[in-house]
């Protein structure tokens, strides 16, 4: 069994990525009607093994379009002339997306507001109720 190393510490089986050939559009000449040079990457992302929960969700989210109602990820490459390159470009955005997964966000720190944004916040608003003000009709005294 095959492995494909995402990072130091996970990594994938081969058998969890499945490639079908189509053909593609775009450059190849008078093959370009007769080869099947585009690849096609599916990958399980909710079923695979290989991946940690956390990693799974945030590869699921980074995903988006590309993750199938069941879970699968659809990669397409035909931006080379030959299945080769094709197939390890495929393989390439997979590794990065995953890679991506991988690293846990940033907590976020919560931070007070300066004093002088909250003086900029209340100048603004005392200008806007003066043009508000301004605007009324003028009381009949």
């Amino acid at each position: 069994m095959p492995l494909i190393q995402v990072t130091p510490r996970l990594s994938i089986n081969e058998d969890e990525i499945e490639e079908r050939f189509i053909q593609a559009s775009g450059p190849g000449g008078q093959n370009v009607n007769k080869v099947a040079t585009a690849v096609q990457l599916r990958f399980n992302a909710a079923l695979s093994p290989s991946l940690p929960t956390s990693v799974r969700e945030r590869l699921m989210r980074l995903a988006g379009r590309r993750l199938t109602l069941d879970g699968v990820i659809v990669l397409v490459a035909r931006e080379h002339r030959t299945q080769e390159r094709n197939r390890a470009a495929a393989r390439a955005r997979l590794v990065d997306l995953i890679v991506r997964a991988a690293e846990p966000p940033k907590p976020r720190l919560a931070t007070r507001p300066t004093l002088a944004s909250k003086r900029r916040r209340m100048q603004s608003k005392t200008a806007r109720s003066v043009i508000k003000r301004d605007r009324a009709k003028p009381d009949e005294d």
